[in-house]
């Protein structure tokens, strides 16, 4: 495991926090919990992390505008966003995924181990290069 690996964790229910932090942390990852949007947010810009996960009801600032604040940044429009909410995703902003995530995971339907497994194929993916501009043919 490539321990140099970076996620933020953005999550009020601090329980839950902790177990994904552990958890992700076993793998090898470095983690950073964010227990709300500021502090979410924060950790994001100075750690400029591998994977964010994304809780959308948080104190502060919700997910939807944390994401979007991410992605106007510089800093931000690169990092990948794994969002896991309560919600689901059709009760959630209809742009997140114009807004670049990886998926969308509904907290009650999935196990922790599914979420280690989900975590470890993100950031196992290859990194797509940029893409070239297509010569026009004449």
């Amino acid at each position: 495991m490539d321990t140099s690996k970076k996620i933020v964790i953005v999550e009020d229910n601090a329980a839950l926090a902790d177990i994904y932090k552990t958890r992700l942390e076993l793998l090898g990852y470095t983690c950073f919990i964010g227990y709300n949007g500021i502090t979410g947010l924060y950790f994001i810009q100075k750690e400029i992390p591998d994977l964010v996960l994304l809780d959308l009801m948080i104190p502060d600032i919700p997910g939807d505008k944390v994401l979007e604040t991410i992605r106007k940044s510089d800093w931000g429009q690169n990092i990948k966003v794994l969002v896991v909410s309560n919600l689901n995703e059709s009760e959630a902003a209809p742009n997140l995924r114009q807004l670049g995530i990886e998926d969308y995971l509904v907290k009650a339907n999935i196990t922790d181990d599914q979420i280690d497994q989900i975590v470890n194929k993100i950031l196992q993916a290859p990194v797509a290069p940029p893409e070239a501009p297509q010569a026009q043919q004449a």
